[in-house]
C-alpha cells in the first residue's frame, strides 16, 4: 500500500473516530468531529494522497454538518486579510520579475554570500537576508520578495527547472522557514507578538515594550537563522549536488544602465516597503482596520496595472498576473477555515484547559510542554488563530501558578510561529511550496527536526536572557 493510500485511509478514520467514538470530557461533538478533521487533513497534506488544495475543500464540507458553522459562514471564513496580501504581494512578485528587477536584486545577495560561497554559503546568505527583511516586514511579504530572486540564481546555477533536491529544494525553502524566525525578532514581525503584548497588558497589567521584545526575539533569530539552514542543508544534501556558483553569478549579471521598466517599478515596491513599515504609525489616523498589509498591498497591485513602464505598456498586464498561485490561495484558506473551526467549535479552548493540570508541575516543565502544544497547534491552525486562542489560557496559567508572566506568555507567542512542516501551516511555507521546487517529505522532516528544535531553543533563550535582565 502506498504512502497516499495509507495516508488517506488513516485520515478517514481520524474523522469517523470524531463523528462515531465517545466524546472526551469537556468537549463537544461537533468539537471532537473538528479534532477529527484536523487529523484527517494533517495526514492528507502530509501524505498528498489528495491535491493541497482539494484538501482544504474539507473544512467547507464538513465544518456545516458537524454543527459548527454554516455553510455561509464557513465560507466567509476561508478569506482574510491575509489572502489579499498573498495576492498583492504575488502581483509584486510578478513585475519584479516581469522587469528584471529581481535579478539585480539577487546580485546583492551574492555580493553577500562572498565570490567564492558555495551552496552553503548561498543557502545562509539568502536566508540571513530573508530574516533580517522579515524583521521589520510581514514574514508573507518578505518570501513574496525573495522567493523570484533565489529562482533567478537557481536558474542562472544551472539548476534543473523542476529540481526537487540541493540547492533547488534548499533556498525556497530556507527563505520560507527564515521568513518566520526573522518575523519573531521584533513585535511588528509577526502578529502573533502584537497579540501576545497585548493579552499580557490586558490579562496581567504589564507592559512589553519593543526594545524588551527585541531582547528575547534577537536571539532567537540570530540562532534559529543557522541552526534551520544546518537542518535543510542537512536535509536536503546540498553539497552533494553540484551547482556552478560563478555561472550563477555570471548569468544573473545585469546591466550596468537600469531600464526603464526597472526604474519605474522601484518607487512602487518602495513605497509599498515604506507603507508597511509606516503602518503602525499611520493606521491611528485613518478609519479603523483601513490600512493593513493587505490593502497595502492591493494598492500597489493596482497601481502596477495603471502606471506605464516606459515601453509603450504598463508594469504589469494581467495575462502576467493571471500566474499568481491561485491554488496556493485556496489551500491557505482552508487552513484558515480550519483555525476558525478550532475556536468555533471549542476544539481550541479545550487543548488550552488540558494545560491546566500542569500546574503543580515544575514551571520549566510547564513551559516547554507548554511550547510543544503550541508548536503542534499551529502546523494545522494559523499561528494568529492558535496565540489568539492560547494566550488567553497562558496567562490564566501564569496566574494560578504565581509565575513570572513572560516566561510563559513570550514561549508561547513565539511557539505560535514556530510551524515548518506543512505548505499550509504559514504564508511563507505556501509561497515555498508554489515554486514547485519542494518535496513534501523533505518539508516534514526538516520541519519536524525544527519543530523539535525550537521547544528548547525559544524555551533556552527566553529564560536565559530574563535572567540576566
Amino acid at each position: 500500500m502506498t504512502a497516499k493510500r495509507i495516508g488517506f485511509v488513516l485520515g478517514v478514520l481520524a474523522l469517523a473516530a470524531g463523528c462515531l467514538l465517545p466524546v472526551p470530557d469537556g468537549l463537544t461533538r461537533p468539537g471532537f468531529v473538528v479534532a477529527g478533521l484536523t487529523l484527517l487533513m494533517a495526514a492528507w497534506w502530509m501524505t498528498e494522497a489528495l491535491p493541497l488544495t482539494a484538501t482544504a475543500f474539507m473544512p467547507f464540507l464538513v465544518l456545516p454538518f458537524a454543527g459548527v458553522s454554516s455553510a455561509k459562514e464557513t465560507a466567509e471564513s476561508y478569506y482574510s486579510e491575509i489572502l489579499f496580501l498573498l495576492l498583492g504581494g504575488a502581483f509584486i512578485a510578478l513585475a519584479i520579475e516581469r522587469t528584471g528587477l529581481h535579478r539585480r536584486l539577487a546580485v546583492g545577495v551574492l555580493r553577500l554570500a562572498g565570490r567564492n560561497a558555495g551552496p552553503w554559503g548561498l543557502l545562509l546568505a539568502f536566508m540571513a537576508s530573508t530574516g533580517l527583511l522579515s524583521m521589520v516586514i510581514s514574514n508573507t511579504s518578505t518570501a513574496l520578495i525573495m522567493m523570484p530572486m533565489a529562482l533567478a540564481v537557481l536558474e542562472a546555477g544551472r539548476a534543473p527547472s523542476n529540481g526537487q533536491h540541493g540547492l533547488s529544494g534548499a533556498l525556497p525553502m530556507g527563505i520560507a522557514f527564515a521568513a518566520s524566525i526573522g518575523g519573531l525578532g521584533t513585535i511588528v514581525g509577526s502578529p502573533t507578538n502584537a497579540i501576545a503584548v497585548g493579552l499580557i497588558d490586558e490579562v496581567l497589567g504589564y507592559r512589553v515594550g519593543f526594545a524588551e521584545w527585541m531582547a528575547y526575539g534577537v536571539p532567537v533569530v540570530l540562532v534559529g537563522i543557522p541552526l534551520a539552514a544546518l537542518i535543510i542543508g542537512r536535509v536536503q544534501q546540498v553539497g552533494a549536488q553540484a551547482f556552478d556558483g560563478g555561472a550563477a553569478r555570471a548569468g544573473i549579471a545585469t546591466q550596468k544602465e537600469w531600464s526603464a521598466p526597472e526604474r519605474r517599478l522601484v518607487p512602487v515596491v518602495t513605497a509599498t516597503f515604506t507603507l508597511w513599515l509606516a503602518q503602525a504609525w499611520l493606521a491611528p489616523l485613518l478609519p479603523d482596520g483601513s490600512l493593513t498589509d493587505g490593502t497595502i498591498a492591493i494598492a500597489a497591485s493596482l497601481a502596477l496595472f495603471l502606471l506605464p513602464d516606459g515601453t509603450g505598456r504598463p508594469l504589469l498586464t494581467w495575462a502576467e498576473a493571471d500566474r499568481a498561485p491561485w491554488g496556493v490561495i485556496m489551500m491557505f484558506g482552508g487552513g484558515l477555515a480550519l483555525a476558525a473551526g478550532m475556536t468555533a467549535s471549542g476544539l481550541a479552548g479545550w487543548i488550552g484547559d488540558a494545560l491546566l493540570p500542569l500546574r503543580d508541575a515544575p514551571l520549566i516543565v510547564v513551559t516547554l510542554a507548554l511550547v510543544a502544544l503550541v508548536i503542534l497547534v499551529t502546523e494545522f491552525a494559523s499561528n494568529v488563530a492558535t496565540a489568539s486562542a492560547i494566550m488567553p489560557v497562558v496567562a490564566g496559567l501564569a496566574v494560578a501558578l504565581g509565575a513570572d508572566p513572560l516566561l510563559l506568555a513570550i514561549p508561547a507567542a513565539m511557539a505560535a510561529s514556530w510551524g515548518f512542516m506543512l505548505p499550509a501551516g504559514t504564508g511563507p511555507n505556501a509561497i515555498a511550496w508554489a515554486t514547485g521546487h519542494i518535496r513534501m517529505a523533505a518539508m516534514v522532516r526538516a520541519g519536524a527536526l525544527l519543530d523539535i528544535a525550537g521547544i528548547v531553543l525559544i524555551v533556552g533563550v527566553v529564560w536565559g536572557v530574563r535572567a540576566l535582565v
